[in-house]
């Protein structure tokens, strides 16, 4: 007779592959815990018995029980998870895998356990993850969607973060960002007393000659105070030079950059010795960021914005974000996200037409360099696959600088608004296959419409050769379509291109921002079919958490939670209604998931007793206020002000 878990089975053995996790199922090669489960039957009859899968990773024993039926997930007495009771551990997955981590562990030398209890199928399930020590201790931890956080890359971070509640490495490193920033900036102001816009000029010209200093044309031990030859001056050259080092064409652009740099020679205060430090605070300055940013950009390899991440602080500190401008910079998991929806490959040609500080760039040519199969292509990428557009002079010079620290090779750069330049030349000089884009926000009117987001979207599509890919991170508004204008940019982009998808995102993406943001994807230049489904998913619970201090951080659940949306997405798995709606469009549509979403589950029998137990509590609450009358039949013709 078949297993009723067969199908189940079979689902979970799909996750564990994708996950790249390799376990025994109903047995066990290692001796040691086959030996253990002779004895390990559920029914606690000292037979043998063998959980659904079992195996090790690390040094982690891994168990997993599985049923077809959710409401055979979990049984608790008292919030006690039940595994004494012979009719009880072999109906309960959670149970069973339980029963089974404490037998291995009290006849083994292990002494970590992640015991799963599965339940349901691959559309509507459960899996409840819990760590057993070996003393038999448990914790019950927070649902997750697949086995990506417990593979062999990501197993420790998981134990650290969600076991130990230690800080990851990343969190770390941002923390420790943070705080140089914060650092940074309270040294900016106090010796320099520079405007929020020029710090982060004065940041990125030093890291540029610190760059220099590599080929052995700048030296910090140069920067002495001198009245004739100042700091500003020694620092220029060596910026000029680097510029030139990094092929900065053409001539124009090199001069517009050098120009924003002036402050460094222009500003007396900048070339004074301060008798507090004792030099110069340029050259305070330039021993600072050498200690603390340079060496982390240059041999980190990381898809981390820096110079972003600087900035960012910096306009903090003014009470803003850049949100004045409508410049909101896109978090480092943003930009990583859009690599994987848009499936980048080390063949594309990227194009940002509003980048900022090139966060996008920077995701990109990392994601790009990885996939890479020799040298020739990984110059390729880097000299001739990149490209993007910035409106505002200085963010250009942050962009500008942040590629050369990276390595970009020739910085494709330019200083252009993306909206005045013809589609049909940007598609020629980019011969983009990928778009990515995080627009300038609210900065459209009725007296202005081609300000609205869904305006820069419609140039986007139109400037990429067909058939590209383009991403783009949007507030929720912009795919409403509120004036007549948008819906007629909505009703546009679908006569020539077509929607793949919209996700609603965690609502504190940008955070202290409040914006509510959404990312859509799209391929350029084919029409959209009206009987194409669209996928609409609500990924708000992305496993990034609001951190006092720090902002938004990644919990131990991001990885899992991001694998999901990515099996979503790719048609990999099913999904529930309310993680993934497919539906066709029209422009008059809201194309977000909220607007599409139905319920299609079943309500259980929980739910049910729920809903009558509900009932039952008001009428009575009712009649004890003595409003009967609304049970009767006739309630609708009591008058209540008899």
């Amino acid at each position: 007779m078949a297993r009723v878990e067969g199908s189940t089975d079979l689902w979970v053995d799909h996750l564990l592959n994708d996950s790249k996790i390799d376990l025994d199922y109903q047995s066990s090669h290692i001796k040691n815990i086959d030996d253990a489960l002779h004895t390990a039957s559920k029914k606690l009859n000292r037979k043998s018995g063998y959980p659904e899968y079992v195996g090790v990773v690390k040094d982690y024993l891994l168990v997993i029980e599985d049923k077809a039926d959710i409401s055979n997930h979990v049984y608790t007495d008292h919030d006690v998870i039940t595994t004494d009771d012979p009719v009880i551990v072999p109906k309960y997955a959670l149970n069973g895998a339980l029963h089974y981590a404490r037998h291995i562990l009290e006849r083994t030398s292990y002494k970590k356990c992640f015991a799963f209890g599965v339940s349901g199928n691959e559309k509507m399930h459960k899996i409840t993850p819990m760590f057993v020590n070996e003393r038999g201790d448990y914790d019950v931890l927070p649902d997750v969607e697949s086995f990506i956080s417990f593979n062999e890359k990501n197993i420790d971070e998981y134990y650290l973060k969600e076991v130990l509640h230690e800080d990851t490495n990343e969190e770390k490193t941002t923390a420790d960002i943070l705080k140089d920033a914060a650092q940074l900036h309270e040294n900016l102001r106090t010796y320099g007393q520079l405007k929020d816009v020029d710090k982060p000029l004065v940041v990125s010209g030093i890291l540029l000659a610190l760059r220099e200093g590599e080929a052995r044309n700048f030296s910090i031990d140069s920067l002495t105070g001198d009245t004739v030859t100042t700091d500003g001056d020694k620092l220029m050259d060596a910026i000029k030079s680097n510029l030139r080092r990094s092929n900065v064409q053409p001539q124009t652009k090199l001069d517009k950059l050098l120009s924003q740099f002036s402050i460094i020679k222009d500003s007396a205060k900048l070339n004074t010795k301060d008798a507090r430090l004792g030099m110069t605070p340029l050259r305070y300055y330039t021993e600072f960021i050498n200690r603390t940013i340079y060496q982390d950009i240059r041999y980190t390899n990381s898809t981390e914005d820096y110079l972003g991440r600087f900035y960012g602080k910096f306009m903090s500190y003014s009470g803003g974000d850049g949100q004045s401008l409508g410049i909101i910079l896109t978090p480092k998991h943003i930009t990583e996200l859009f690599c994987d929806l848009v499936d980048l490959k080390p063949t594309d040609h990227v194009f940002d037409p509003t980048c900022g500080t090139a966060g996008f760039l920077i995701a990109a040519m990392h994601n790009m360099l990885k996939q890479a199969s020799d040298d020739q292509q990984r110059r390729d990428i880097r000299r001739n696959q990149l490209y993007g557009i910035e409106l505002q002079d200085y963010m250009f010079t942050i962009a500008t600088t942040n590629m050369i620290l990276r390595g970009d090779g020739k910085s494709n750069l330019k200083n252009e608004d993306f909206l005045q330049q013809p589609a049909a030349k940007l598609q020629t000089e980019t011969m983009s296959t990928v778009g990515m884009m995080n627009p300038p926000y609210s900065q459209g009117s009725t007296k202005d419409s081609s300000q609205y987001e869904i305006n820069f979207i419609k140039h986007l599509l139109d400037s990429l050769l067909p058939c590209a890919r383009a991403a783009v991170i949007v507030p929720q508004s912009t795919m409403v379509g509120k004036s007549k204008a948008e819906r007629q940019y909505k009703e546009a982009i679908l006569k020539d291109h077509t929607l793949e998808g919209v996700i609603t995102c965690n609502p504190n993406t940008f955070y202290r921002v409040g914006t509510n943001p959404v990312i859509a994807v799209f391929t350029a230049h084919e029409p959209h079919p009206a009987n194409k489904e669209v996928k609409f998913i609500d990924f708000r619970n992305d496993g990034y958490e609001v951190s006092p201090h720090i902002g938004l951080v990644a919990t131990s659940r991001v990885k899992d939670r991001k694998q999901y949306l990515l099996d979503v997405w790719r048609g990999n798995v099913e999904a529930p209604t309310k993680f993934c709606v497919k539906s066709t469009v029209k422009p008059t549509d809201e194309w977000l998931h909220s607007f599409y979403y139905f319920n299609d589950e079943i309500p259980t029998d929980a739910d049910f007793d729920k809903s009558i137990s509900d009932y039952l509590d008001f009428e009575f609450s009712m009649i004890m206020a003595g409003r009967e009358y609304l049970f009767n039949d006739k309630a609708g013709d009591h008058d209540e002000t008899d």
